[in-house]
């Protein structure tokens, strides 16, 4: 039965998770963080992470990752097809409408329309992140002075390192890097 759920859930992704991968993020994390609890929220920004590390999208690779996590190479497969399948099924219509009739007119209508809530989709799923990386914790504590020193150096730096264009895969490799050496640090000065 957990097949078929992760199948379902994420073939929903899969149809609504338009405006790629990190639009799929706040629909995969209420599926598997908020409604099945299946994960916590940092085990779901884990598998994000590892998802925008490893090559492909990072929303077919979250899915696999998930379903992995879930319900083992099974409950993988499932999630992947499951995310796959609405968008193969989709794109050979949208084709077929397309080299028919040209232009759709009202389709673009609907796509620009949806822009903004996918925009919307994404600041929710990165605030959350925010949240969880400078406060350590899954929602936002009533006590905002409690940040997590470690989480907000690691935060600035990544920020300049953007800023200046920085490549994902250094970011990714330097940040990992400065979080070992800065959390042995803190446990060598406890």
């Amino acid at each position: 039965m957990i097949y078929l759920i992760l199948f379902w859930e994420f073939a929903k992704v899969g149809i609504f998770c338009v405006g790629g991968g990190y639009a799929s993020m706040p629909l995969i994390q209420a599926a598997v963080v908020d409604t099945y609890h299946w994960m916590s929220l940092g085990e779901f920004v884990d598998i994000f992470t590892i998802s925008q590390m490893t090559p492909g999208p990072i929303g077919i690779n979250a899915a696999t990752f998930a379903g992995m996590k879930i319900a083992g190479i099974p409950g993988a497969v499932c999630a992947t097809v499951g995310f796959c399948t609405p968008s193969l099924f989709l794109g050979i219509i949208l084709a077929k409408l397309f080299f028919r009739y040209g232009d759709i007119g009202p389709i673009r209508g609907i796509l620009n329309g949806m822009r903004p809530a996918v925009v919307a989709l994404i600041a929710v799923a990165g605030i959350s992140f925010v949240v969880l990386a400078l406060w350590n914790t899954e929602t936002l504590p009533e006590d905002l002075s409690a940040l997590d020193p470690l989480g907000v150096i690691i935060l600035a730096l990544s920020l300049v390192a953007v800023r200046r264009k920085v490549g994902v895969i250094k970011l990714l490799a330097g940040t990992g890097v400065a979080g070992l050496a800065l959390g042995l640090a803190q446990q060598m000065l406890r």
